[in-house]
Formats: C-alpha cells, structure tokens, sequence
C-alpha cells in the first residue's frame, strides 16, 4: 500500500475494474485484511484494564495500548546502527484529528493536526536514532521545562555513547541544558531566544537594524559562546563546540554603489555553518517516510502511531542497507527497489506477483491415493541405506519428499528425522 496508492482499501481487491491491483487478493482475502485491521491490538486486553483504572493519577500511561510494539521498535532503533557523530534534534507530527488529551496543532508545520513526537535523528542519513511520543501535561512539575527534559531523555550515554554533538532550535537550546550536556560529554549547537534565561541581553556592541550585512558580534560565557550574525535578519547561535569565527564565508547577492545586484563573498560565522550544515537531519528523515509511507485512515489514535512506527521502521532499514553496501564496496538498490523487494519477501510472492511456494512441513503423508496398490510403494530410504535391506512402505516425508516406513515396530519417519 506504501508502493501503490489508491483512494480507499477496498480498491486493493476490487476486480475487472479500472484501479483493479493484482497482488493483494493473491496473498490475503479483503474480509481477512479488514478483520486483522479492525481486531488489531498491539498490547495485552487485560493489562489495558488495569491501566485503565489508574487514570488521573501518577501511574496511568497514555501509551498501554501502544506500549510493546513502540518500546521494540525504539529498542531496535537504538540497538542496530550506531550513528556518526553529529545529530539533530526536532519534532515530527503524525497526522491525525483523533479527541484525544495528545493531539497538538502547531501552526508552522506541514501537518497542522496530529500526535508530536520528539525525535532524534543523525544528521548525513536520517536515521532515527531514538523517539519520545509526547503524551501531555505530566502531573509532576519539571524543574527545567518540556524541552530540557525531551534532550535529555533522547540523549542515553547507556545506547548512544559519548562524544556526539547535538543540534537543535530555538526551542530546546537554554545555557542550562549546554551546559548539562557538556558534563555528559556531549557538544550543543543551536540557535537561542534573548529572553531564555541565562542568555546575553543588552549588550552595548550588540548589531542594530543598521549593521551591515555580514557583520557578526559574540561574547563568550565559560563554555558556551554566543554569536549573532546579521544576514537578511540577526541570526543567534550559541555552541560549546565551535570557535565564533574561523574564516569562513558565504555568498550572497547584495547591491552595489550603482543600485545593481552583484554576488558578494561575506562573513559567516563558524557555530552558523555548522548549524545550517547539520541541523537537517529529522527533516531528512521525514523526507524519507513521506516518499513510501504505510499511513491509512484509521478510528483508533494508537493504529495511526503504530502505522508511523511502521514506516520508521521501514526508513531506518533502508538507511541501514545503504551502509551495508558502502562497507562492502557494492551499489545499494534504490529507495523504490528496496521497499518493492521487502514487500515481496513479507508478503511471499516473486516480482511477477505469484505466490512463491512454501516449504512443506516434515509429516508423513501417503505416496499414492490407491494406498492398496503395488505401484502406490517405495522402497524405504532409512531401510536400504542403515539397515541394509529392502522395505517396501506406501508412506514418505512430505518436506524431504523421501520414502520412509511408519510402523509401530519399525519408525523409520522417526530415525530418518533423528
């Protein structure tokens, strides 16, 4: 459905029809498909009820629903690619208009409507390191605030390691958490708000509407360094892992003395670079669900986040298979070829759409319908081979495809096996 998108799931088995597809009905009836959709359930029923009754207090989780197949899917996330060193982090929207306590509406994003979720992503793939589902207002008070807390729960030194450097906007970045996270070995980069507490405010030499293009001011406060930048508006970007200006240059078209648009080479400071180069990451990564994405329609909020999971998951193993190729020196298929490929192999059918065979279990069946009959007997395999003799038996292995005896004194289907 990610590969071949109609307008409705009917459509997938629809018949002599216009949008009729092929593969679906060869590998799952219509009525069977809708009855796992409609009865699928990811958590225990009984554990549900118990968590249940525990809301409106501390102890309720938003999540019980959600809660085995979300925490396999962060686990493997984190336990089978270990990212390079510089990550992003941002959040992402899934799309919904459930009633839910969970449901956000943010203004400045492509999907208005849905359920947030902070991600951690690495910045030259994609990959999406770790995720946290943001669930609500908490009961507890937190000292710091919601994007202290969501950096330093998506930072894990137990899975991630030390030594990475994290970007972030202006939502997250405070002196606090720089300051936090270079305790934990971990460098920060970002651009900062004046009224965040702990930042530089009234500076005497601080830029004006007036300053000149490319012109830069910083001041630095023991780690972390705050620079602004004036491009085609102030730029703030605060680090504690870059110098506030090494050089570096941008072009840009300004005008000159005659009123005429000329490309300049300006100023750019050093934690800006960095910034613009690395902070892409969760972006990127949404890019990469967007082009083949299992999302469908759906009654139930905690459907709609499992087809998400569903479709990082998918992105992730992608990502994974191009790294796999670059170590061993091969061309990786295409995004549109892998996906086509794991489809096929989860749905047991070749690139032509027929249904490959199955491997046949190891039971006994007949040789011959006539079981009576003289030519409905082989000679027993185990018989001729150990024992050295000729035993004609009218049974055989259905995966070996072998003739074998099946008698009480004489088990050779289970010696054979043994």
């Amino acid at each position: 459905m990610s590969l071949v998108q109609l307008p409705s799931v009917q459509d997938y088995w629809r018949q002599n029809h216009f949008l009729s597809v092929p593969t679906p009905a060869k590998v799952m009836t219509r009525d069977r498909f809708r009855t796992i959709m409609w009865n699928l359930h990811p958590s225990n029923p009984e554990e549900d009820v118990k968590n249940d009754k525990k809301k409106g207090t501390p102890g309720y989780d938003k999540l019980s629903r959600l809660r085995p197949v979300y925490d396999d899917i962060l686990n493997a996330c984190q336990a089978y690619y270990q990212p390079k060193r510089e990550l992003a982090v941002d959040e992402r929207m899934v799309s919904t208009k459930a009633k839910t306590d969970m449901t956000q509406y943010m203004k400045d994003k492509p999907t208005k409507w849905g359920i947030k979720l902070f991600v951690l992503a690495e910045s030259s793939s994609g990959y999406t390191v770790s995720f946290s589902l943001y669930t609500g207002k908490t009961h507890t008070a937190s000292e710091h605030g919601l994007s202290y807390d969501m950096v330093m729960k998506l930072i894990q030194p137990s899975y991630l390691g030390t030594g990475y450097h994290i970007y972030m906007d202006n939502f997250y970045t405070s002196p606090t958490l720089f300051k936090d996270l270079a305790s934990k070995k971990f460098g920060a980069c970002g651009t900062y708000r004046e009224s965040r507490k702990g930042c530089p405010k009234g500076r005497p030499n601080a830029l004006t509407k007036k300053s000149g293009r490319g012109s830069v001011r910083w001041i630095r406060e023991g780690l972390v360094v705050f620079v602004k930048w004036m491009d085609t508006r102030e730029v703030s970007v605060c680090s504690t892992i870059h110098p506030a200006f090494s050089g570096e240059t941008v072009q840009r078209r300004v005008k000159n003395e005659v009123k005429r648009w000329i490309v300049k080479d300006i100023p750019c400071p050093t934690p800006v670079m960095a910034y613009n180069k690395y902070m892409g990451g969760v972006d990127l990564s949404d890019q990469l669900i967007q082009y083949y994405f299992a999302q469908r329609k759906t009654y139930r909020w905690y459907k709609t986040v499992l087809m998400h999971l569903v479709d990082i998951a998918t992105a992730n193993a992608y990502i994974l298979h191009q790294e796999l190729c670059k170590a061993k020196g091969v061309k990786p298929m295409t995004h549109k070829d892998f996906n086509v490929e794991m489809a096929s192999q989860l749905c047991s059918v070749d690139m032509a759409g027929v249904p490959r065979r199955k491997a046949a279990e190891h039971i006994p069946v007949p040789i011959s319908a006539q079981q009576n009959a003289r030519n409905g007997r082989l000679q027993c395999r185990h018989c001729l081979q150990v024992n050295k003799v000729r035993k004609d038996t009218q049974w055989k292995c259905e995966g070996c495809d072998v003739p074998l005896c099946l008698l009480i004194d004489r088990n050779c289907f289970a010696q054979w096996h043994k």
